[in-house]
């Protein structure tokens, strides 16, 4: 990865951040519970979370150590030395604001006809969209 390439370090950015969030939800960590064992506020942790703040590499260490993963998971390394990107792709969708909480939703929907109705709206709604909305689509 050229670092020096704007456009790739924001996706680096976010991926980081998707990673955080995911992995700080699946403990069931609030954003204050993580910015208190970083020693920064939940406002900051919300800007690594939605990749505006780039995460110094100390805090980067320290967040590893809170959220239990390598410095290299966070970073998406562990993907890359096994010649996997599909992680990449499914972060960076979950770091778009509400996905994660449409992922929930979805799951919490007993009915498997409720579950398929749901995703055939979805994807009409992405159908309909106009092309410059629609980032990534659904297969």
């Amino acid at each position: 990865m050229d670092l020096r390439d704007p456009g790739r370090t924001t996706q680096l950015e976010l991926a980081i951040g998707a990673r955080m969030r995911a992995r700080r939800r699946q403990l069931g960590l609030s954003q204050s519970d993580l910015a208190e064992r970083l020693g920064v506020s939940f406002q900051q942790v919300q800007k690594y979370e939605r990749g505006a703040n780039r995460v110094a590499a100390t805090t980067l260490l320290a967040a590893a150590h809170a959220l239990n993963v390598s410095v290299s998971w966070l970073i998406g390394e562990d993907a890359a030395e096994t010649g996997e990107d599909g992680d990449e792709h499914v972060f960076r969708a979950l770091a778009r604001p509400g996905a994660l909480e449409l992922l929930e939703a979805f799951n919490a929907i007993p009915d498997p006809r409720a579950r398929q109705a749901f995703l055939a709206l979805a994807r009409e709604m992405a159908i309909a969209a106009p092309p410059d909305t629609v980032e990534g689509g659904l297969a």
